[in-house]
């Protein structure tokens, strides 16, 4: 499937070290091979679905064949 960011989560992103960027960009492309193994589906968020990767999350839609990225930050903020 083909990744999309919000311009928030854009924003999420660039705020991240380098090395953060580049382990969740791994993983990000490891798991949009197959969305649904991974994700978490979500109840009273800000989307549908959530990627776990360490202490990271990642929020997302699914919309049309595309993962929409909405949220990108650590586990203790991320749901504010």
């Amino acid at each position: 499937m083909k990744i999309a960011f919000t311009p928030g989560a854009w924003r999420d992103w660039k705020k991240l070290s380098k090395n953060t960027q580049v382990r969740l960009k791994e993983k990000l492309i490891l798991y949009s091979l197959s969305p649904f193994k991974y994700a978490t589906k979500l109840t009273d968020e800000i989307g549908q679905y959530r990627f776990r990767i360490g202490d990271y999350r990642i929020i997302f839609d699914i919309i049309n064949g595309k993962i929409i990225i909405i949220a990108v930050g650590n586990r203790k903020d991320i749901y504010k």
